[in-house]
This record gives structure tokens, sequence and C-alpha cells, in this order.
């Protein structure tokens, strides 16, 4: 808490959605730094500029390319996710994010859907090497780090801004220390008002960023956009890095298996078809 009592908050637009910080004992000033810490971070992750360090990595796809500490970590990240999702959560997605027509951000609305582009994806080991300093994407192939790269962050701002606090980067949340009242986070998820106390939540949905019958979601198995019978799954676990990889694998798992893999992987979750509100 600061001197007053009070819980210093921040809230600002980056990485294409809404990001939210809140810290005890901490001033805004902090919050501010946090904020410019996630837009200098995440304009070097973007794949929609050429300037990027993402971009860099894809644009020399076949050879080996120096990469910064952070894009080390986070690419090692990625290779981790696809291990625990089974090959689900995989980030070499970028030609079928490309095909169904994702190929600027979102605000500024999709192009033309090449669905007939789209295929299988390999198992990113195949696709992406990462060694000391430098990673390579294999020639014909493209890396979207997308919700790895903001799970990963909103844990990395959380123990940036102390031991009470909480950082939101558009439903990748981690929340530590006790919260305002001492008895945890308000955090709001599937509807519901939880208290989280050094947990994480995130939610994976088709719902959103979709046009016509087309989204943003892929499914690794066809490179098409996921149709799974479920819509939206919610989850809570120990990081948020963890949290968006089980919540996009269960998923893609769909209704069948969902709610075994949530069960071994999750402290709490929510499963929601196309037909529950």
């Amino acid at each position: 808490m600061r001197p007053d009592g009070s819980v210093a908050s921040h809230h600002f637009e980056a990485l294409g959605t809404s990001c939210s910080l809140f810290a005890g004992g901490q001033s805004r000033t902090r919050l501010l730094e946090g904020e410019f810490w996630v837009r200098r971070l995440g304009a070097r992750l973007t794949r929609f500029s050429t300037d990027s360090e993402l971009s860099r990595l894809n644009r020399n796809a076949g050879q080996w390319t120096g990469i910064s500490d952070e894009m080390e970590v986070i690419l090692r990240a990625a290779l981790h996710a696809h291990e625990m999702s089974a090959g689900l959560v995989n980030a070499a997605v970028l030609p079928s994010m490309l095909a169904v027509g994702y190929t600027r951000p979102f605000a500024e609305g999709p192009t033309v859907a090449l669905l007939d582009g789209a295929r299988p994806l390999p198992p990113l080991r195949e696709v992406l090497e990462v060694r000391a300093g430098e990673a390579c994407v294999h020639a014909g192939c493209g890396i979207d780090l997308g919700g790895i790269a903001k799970g990963w962050m909103a844990d990395r701002l959380c123990e940036m801004l102390g031991p009470n606090a909480i950082a939101n980067l558009g439903g990748d949340l981690r929340a530590v220390g006790p919260g305002p009242a001492g008895d945890g986070w308000p955090v709001g998820v599937a509807g519901v008002t939880l208290m989280l106390r050094d947990q994480a939540a995130a939610t994976s949905s088709v719902r959103r960023r979709r046009w016509g019958e087309v989204h943003h979601l892929i499914d690794p198995r066809t490179g098409l956009p996921a149709k799974t019978g479920l819509d939206e799954v919610s989850v809570v676990t120990a990081s948020a890095f963890e949290a968006e990889v089980v919540a996009k694998t269960a998923l893609l798992l769909g209704p069948d298996f969902a709610p075994a893999y949530c069960a071994a992987h999750a402290m709490a979750w929510w499963l929601a078809g196309p037909y529950d509100d």
C-alpha cells in the first residue's frame, strides 16, 4: 500500500488490447515504468511492424539470426508451451494467420481470407531452433508469439511491480500478494469475481477477433480456425504463462477432453460452448 493506504492503478492500450496495472506500496510513476516496458518489448515482439525483432527473425528464415536475451527467453517459452500442450499451442502459426486474413492489427480490420492456403502446422521444434543469443526459423515458416508473449510479460510485470500487485494484459493476468484488503485481488473471471493471491488467470475465446465465420484461433492440426465445440475457456493457474497455455489447449481439445486436461493442469476452470451465455 501507499502511505495513504490506497492502491496505485494505471490503465493503457498496448499490444493491441486494454492493459491494467495495480500495486500497493508503489507510486503511479512505477506503474508508468511498467507501461513503458510493455510498449518497448511489445514493439520488438510484434509481427505487424517490419522493423521489429520478430519480423527480422521471420524475414531471415533459413539462417541463424542474433536475438536479444528477452527474445531468447520467450522463444524458449514458446517451445515449452508446445511441449506442455502436446503440440496444440504452436507458435509456428504465422502462415495460417496470414491465410485467414489476419495480416494487420485487428483494429484496422482483416484482409481477404485465403483458406485454401492453410495447411496443418509442423511441430514447432521442426520450425524453430534456439541457442545462446541466436535463433533460426526454418525456410518457408514463420513465428507469431501472440498470447504466449502476453502471459510471459504479465508474469514479469508482477515481479517488477513488487510483492503486492496485479498485471492484466488483455485478459492474461497475474496477481501476487494479499491485495487491497488482505484477502486477495478481486478479479472477474467467466462472470464471477474471484479473490486471487499468487495466482493467474487467462481466457481463450473464439468469440472475439472474428470476422464472419473466420477467427484468429488456429487449430494446428488443420491450419484453419478452430471448430472444437467450445467457444471459450477460462482457467486459474499459478502463472499467467501457464494460464494462457492451459486455456488455449483446453479450447482446442474440445468438450470431451478439456475437463480432464483442466483438472490436471488448472486450479479452476470454466468451459463455454457456442450456445452458452
